[in-house]
């Protein structure tokens, strides 16, 4: 029974990687598609490479995820899938209302919720969940936002007497790098959040010691799936990312990733795992309101500020049922 668990533990965190893809890697791709920089299957490849390479950097987030929200000796297999189940139905429920949500803020949050239900308070580690989760997720996309307006800002001061036409042209070929970048630390964030858990669940059987190296065959499975995920399902988020939140222009696509990425790199490297959708969105609306505050759709806005409300304490709820669930029938 304790292989199978591991093999179904494994199988539900590279599922989530999946489903991270399809919902939410598209993110990093958005802007170099909106801007017609790159054609969308271009920019899956671009983007595919640079979480690739991502995912040997932020290992300080799967640390975290591993080690820094509930006690280690409780990351076994079934509470990584009754966590991951219970984050689903949340999911399932947002995407029927339409609601924007973090993957990041629904791991955690089921994360703690499961990990309630098998120890109690005491499996908690609310110090460090503060200080690397609660807080991070308040003002990262505050920044994010900050960085790309005053990025966008200087481009305008300096390029102010340019064309719009040359300018546009040389950012063009500017944003494949902040395209890149963003990619890059997309995967030191979102892929490593999954390397972390499958950390976690190899840690507990005693397949893997801290201060190894990370298995190759961990790294590849998490970038298949999280790329084989957003080849499937992230055209529709580009679309809203792209065209709904504002409409941009190659150098305003430079300023958003640039600034998104600056944000989600610097937390990665002290192991803050931070959304990387709420980073992204507010940089564009960052970009957006050097324009006039009326070029944002602040609609947009008011829901993530609702998906942060409730997320983390929806995922905890459900997440806590279902690993009830598991211990009536005697799944540990």
């Amino acid at each position: 029974m304790a292989l199978e668990l591991l093999i179904a533990g494994v199988a539900v965190s590279l599922f989530f990687a999946f489903w991270n893809g399809f919902t939410d890697a598209a993110n990093a791709i958005a802007t170099i598609v909106a801007t017609r920089t790159l054609a969308p299957y271009q920019a899956v490849g671009l983007s595919a490479f640079g979480n690739f390479l991502g995912l040997y950097f932020g290992g300080a987030v799967a640390e975290t995820i591993w080690r820094g929200l509930i006690q280690e000796n409780l990351v076994f297999a079934g509470l990584v899938i009754a966590a991951i189940l219970g984050g689903l139905v949340w999911d399932v429920i947002t995407w029927y209302f339409g609601l924007p949500v973090s993957e990041t803020h629904v791991l955690i949050g089921s994360l703690v919720g499961a990990g309630l239900f098998a120890g109690g308070l005491a499996a908690v580690q609310f110090g460090s969940v503060v200080r690397k989760v609660i807080l991070p997720m308040i003002y990262s996309p505050f920044l994010a936002f900050g960085f790309a307006f005053l990025f966008t800002a200087l481009i305008i001061a300096l390029f102010r007497r340019y064309p719009a036409t040359r300018i546009n042209k040389q950012f063009r070929r500017m944003q494949m790098v902040s395209s890149f970048v963003f990619s890059f630390s997309h995967g030191a964030q979102d892929g490593q959040k999954v390397v972390g858990i499958i950390l976690g669940i190899l840690a507990f059987e005693g397949l893997y010691a801290g201060g190894q190296p990370v298995p190759f065959w961990i790294i590849l499975g998490v970038q298949i799936a999280l790329s084989f995920g957003t080849l499937l399902g992230g055209w529709r988020i580009v679309k809203t990312m792209a065209l709904k939140i504002t409409k941009l222009r190659a150098y305003q696509g430079f300023s958003a990733e640039t600034g998104g990425a600056l944000i989600l790199l610097a937390t990665a490297s002290v192991g803050f795992p931070v959304s990387t959708t709420h980073a992204i969105n507010m940089a564009i609306m960052g970009t957006g309101a050097t324009q006039r505050l009326s070029a944002v759709r602040w609609g947009v806005a008011r829901r993530i500020v609702w998906a942060w409300i409730l997320t983390l304490p929806a995922s905890i709820v459900f997440a806590y049922l279902v690993m009830a669930a598991f211990g009536f029938f005697g799944i540990r």
